[in-house]
């Protein structure tokens, strides 16, 4: 596995990977006008080279043999600030994983990565939200000393979904 910076070049990778991750775990919970809404707002390619170009995120890609395998982007600092009592917290925006590789210890070196790059910072925590039915993500979360601080919402089209905040004090 190869843990590398995203660039331009990566976006429809980053489409793809995103896109189909979503909706593999969480498409059949969603109106079809709805997540499509979402994927276009998340996952387009001028939604992600938005996203590259803004100052305030950090993506780094995971490969397996030159294909995309999983991602995680940072929001430095975090939008769920809000949320917590943290004074310099760091956000995992997303932690995304092929769905057919998950379990492969691509989020952990995901995860690491992104600890590393909290304490670079100089964070005092890492948060992260987490749909309150997503029990598998909560238990990677967990075994890494997050736990839930707030229930917050998430939007996908015109659904809110009950979400975790979690946070990891650092």
């Amino acid at each position: 596995m190869i843990l590398r910076d995203a660039t331009a070049a990566d976006i429809p990778a980053l489409s793809a990977l995103g896109s189909d991750s979503f909706v593999v775990k969480f498409g059949d919970m969603y109106r079809p006008e709805d997540l499509a809404a979402f994927l276009d707002e998340t996952h387009s390619h001028d939604a992600l080279a938005q996203e590259l170009a803004h100052a305030e995120r950090r993506y780094r890609l995971a490969e397996i043999d030159g294909a995309l395998a999983g991602y995680c982007k940072l929001a430095i600092p975090s939008s769920l600030a809000e949320h917590h009592d943290a004074a310099r917290p760091i956000e995992i925006k997303q932690l995304y994983t092929a769905p057919d590789l998950t379990g492969k210890g691509i989020g952990a070196a995901l995860m690491d990565w992104a600890m590393a790059e909290a304490r670079a910072y100089g964070a005092d925590a890492i948060q992260l939200s987490v749909w309150s039915g997503n029990t598998d993500a909560q238990r990677f979360y967990a075994r890494y000393g997050f736990a839930k601080v707030a229930d917050i919402e998430f939007w996908v089209g015109e659904q809110c979904d009950e979400e975790f905040l979690f946070a990891l004090n650092l």
